[in-house]
This record gives structure tokens, sequence and C-alpha cells, in this order.
């Protein structure tokens, strides 16, 4: 496999690329929300994690991108994704590595993310990565802002 990319941290300079990547798909699209998901969210978000986000970078550009944090015991993978024209090129399973690498550097020894049930090629990928699915947990959601869906 050529790596033609390379993994670097990201910074809220990069928020407009990463936000038109996220909108390259239905199924990235379907898990943003417009607060969380906004410039100031996101900026908030690499201020507390500046060291666990990470994107993929072809001719200058960002072809992919995960955003995790932690919160000193367990880590969560917010938004994985790549460009749909660079798929099946290992630029994901590179980024979740990194992502990992970074996060047991900090002291994390567990991580955790949400899939949609219905995106079989995501739950496909993350079944590969050797992350389990549990099915003893219900996952309980509450929006504390009326800007938020609640969710399904």
């Amino acid at each position: 496999m050529s790596k033609d990319f390379d993994i670097r941290l990201i910074t809220i300079e990069d928020y407009d690329e990463i936000y038109a990547l996220w909108n390259a798909t239905e199924q990235s699209r379907r898990a943003l929300n417009p607060v969380d998901d906004s410039r100031e969210g996101i900026d908030r978000y690499l201020k507390r994690n500046p060291n666990t986000c990470f994107a993929a970078v072809s001719d200058e550009k960002i072809i992919g991108v995960i955003l995790t944090g932690h919160d000193g015991r367990r880590a969560i993978v917010h938004h994985l994704s790549v460009h749909p024209n660079f798929r099946r090129m290992g630029i994901a399973e590179n980024l979740v590595s990194t992502a990992e690498k970074a996060l047991k550097k900090e002291g994390i020894q567990k991580i955790f993310g949400l899939v949609f049930k219905d995106n079989n090629p995501a739950n496909s990928f993350w079944e590969s990565q050797g992350y389990s699915l549990r099915t003893n947990l219900n996952y309980r959601n509450k929006s504390l802002n009326d800007e938020i869906p609640a969710g399904e």
C-alpha cells in the first residue's frame, strides 16, 4: 500500500476544510449538529484535546480527519471521516492508529465510539480495527440546547 498522505494534528484553522469533508457524505452529515460541530464548538473541543485530533493531508488538502478526546479516564471517537475519493488507501487505519497512540500517551486505556447501526461499512471498519460491539449497554442522550436534536 503506498502512502501518499501525511498525518498531522489539526487546528481550528483547518475548520472550514474539515467541515466541508464532513459534508461530503450523507453518513457524516447526519452525525453533525449545529452547536457542537460549529467553529466555536470545534474550537472548544480542540482546546480540551489539542494532542488527539488528526488530519490526513495529501497535496496540502485534508482528505481525512479523526476527532478523539477524553475525560482523563475513557476516550471517545467523535468523528472519523475520509473523503470518498480517498477511501481504501489505509487513511482511516492510519488516523485511528495515530489517535490511539496519542491517547495511550495521555494515559488512556479504553476508547469507545458511536456508529449508526445502519452504517454497515463503518461498523465493519471498526470491527476490523478491534472495536467490539457492546450489546449490554444502552446509549442515553439528553440535549441541553434546543438547537441540538435529541436523536432517534
